[in-house]
């Protein structure tokens, strides 16, 4: 299909002139950031889940506050850092499907928080593959292994020398897949989301998955540990997860098991321990959020918005409305889905729904990840459920509506029926409507594979995987 241009005026390098710093004498905060790969919120402890325990992140929210409605920009790793790291949304920023990444010359966070007298330095993954460069952190590493970002972090942080405040942020490639092998998770004693297939290799992948938390939360100790030695006490400390788990109706979809994420902000004095909050923000907030409590003039252009009055307490609310998008996976998942979240309904548009949804997990089938979906397809010839949701996870309807305090898994579609029309007439006009100032044209990236012809899905044998893809 013919891909469609774009156009958008960037952002004007101007407004940096706004972001004054403070005097000298009023030292900024230092400002660390720890981004999971591919965590759902509901896997943790903190958010309801049962299956294992996470000490560091249950320590890290008892210092300050939880958020129950973060949610990403788009539920795929590139879009979704981009979205971070620019505070604009995918389609003006340019990094829409996933391994692609913002048009040249858009304000990115480093720049903003060097601008304000910051040190900046990322290592491991937070931006994506190639662009981390792009975003000219002032220190830069790219290994993204838990053991290799334990190394380079606290070598850098023990003979650093630069008197400026620190944002350091650092991502590790847990739990993204490749999963491990063995896992300290009880495969037999776990509880599998209700809408997932209960087969025994999906719990034995979910365990492994699970074994993925386990050991970021571990290295969320030691970083904390690693930072109070080394940092001011003045510290703004932020943890969350760039999107969802790589398990159906999660990762790549617009469902909250794929947008919605750990969000935790501490600041001692500052951020009320262990405080929580339903307001509802979105990643795009976040860097209005920094230059905001580093006392820099927020440039109005963007798309995100501070939620600092959120943190101190000043407000309760922040976004009335969470709009999402996704715009594929280069070929293994070529499907555009769009949707606006109050804090009771969702309405997802999936634009195509023609085309078959694919991803990595059923068109790969790897031992470290989705080979559980074989048990699904083989059982769904026999099993009316497992056909069920075997069929939802390959095709969806062009219009979804969920009353999520009825129904938080998102397992029954009210579109069409007679009694939602009015919420579903009013979503769909507010998605159209913001959809025109985004100014996303729907591309369509690839050629699709289509939802009549199933013959085309073939799984593929994949090379050897590398960990943090």
């Amino acid at each position: 299909m013919t891909k469609v241009a774009t156009s958008f005026s960037l952002l004007p390098v101007a407004v940096i002139a706004c972001l004054c710093p403070l005097r000298a004498a009023d030292r900024l905060p230092d400002i660390v950031v720890y981004l999971a790969d591919d965590l759902s919120a509901r896997d943790l402890s903190l958010y309801g889940g049962t299956n294992i325990k996470t000490p560091s992140i249950d320590a890290l929210a008892a210092d300050g506050m939880t958020f129950d409605r973060a949610f990403v920009a788009s539920p795929a790793c590139a879009p979704s850092r981009a979205a971070l790291l620019t505070g604009l949304m995918p389609a003006r920023n340019g990094a829409e499907e996933n391994h692609t990444y913002p048009r040249a010359g858009t304000l990115r966070l480093p720049s903003l928080l060097n601008q304000l007298g910051y040190e900046t330095a990322a290592f491991g993954k937070v931006a994506h593959g190639k662009s981390a460069s792009d975003y000219q952190f002032h220190t830069i590493n790219l290994q993204k292994d838990i053991p290799q970002v334990r190394v380079a972090v606290k070598t850098f942080l023990e003979n650093r020398v630069d008197e400026r405040p620190l944002a350091l942020f650092v991502g590790v490639s847990n739990p993204h897949v490749p999963w491990p092998a063995k896992s300290s998770v009880d495969a037999q004693q776990m509880t599998v989301p209700p809408q997932l297939l209960d087969t025994p290799q999906t719990r034995v992948q979910r365990s492994r998955y699970l074994q993925e938390v386990i050991d970021l939360d571990a290295y969320l100790g030691e970083l904390r540990a690693l930072t109070d030695r080394h940092l001011s006490p003045d510290q703004l400390f932020v943890f969350s997860s760039d999107h969802g788990a790589q398990f159906p109706f999660g990762k790549w979809t617009l469902y909250d098991e794929g947008t919605r994420v750990p969000l935790i902000v501490t600041r001692p004095g500052k951020i009320a321990a262990g405080s929580r909050t339903a307001a509802m923000v979105s990643w795009i907030d976040i860097l209005p959020t920094l230059i905001d409590v580093s006392g820099g003039a927020v440039p109005d252009a963007l798309d995100g918005r501070s939620f600092a009055r959120v943190l101190t307490g000043k407000a309760v609310t922040h976004r009335e409305r969470i709009f999402t998008t996704h715009s594929g996976d280069r070929m293994m998942n070529v499907y555009l889905s769009r949707s606006v979240r109050t804090p009771r309904y969702k309405f997802i548009w999936n634009v195509h729904p023609e085309f078959a949804f694919t991803t990595h997990i059923d068109l790969l089938l790897r031992e470290t990840s989705g080979d559980y979906f074989r048990q699904w397809t083989e059982l769904a010839k026999t099993d009316s459920r497992a056909a069920r949701i075997v069929a939802r996870h390959h095709g969806r309807p062009e219009y979804e509506l969920y009353d999520l305090e009825a129904d938080p898994r998102e397992l029954t579609n009210l579109a069409g029926d007679p009694t939602f029309q009015k919420i579903q007439s009013e979503l769909r006009g507010e998605l159209q409507d913001w959809l025109k100032t985004q100014n996303d044209q729907l591309t369509v990236f690839h050629q699709p594979l289509m939802l009549n012809a199933p013959d085309t899905w073939v799984p593929r044998s994949p090379p050897r995987q590398k960990k943090g893809r």
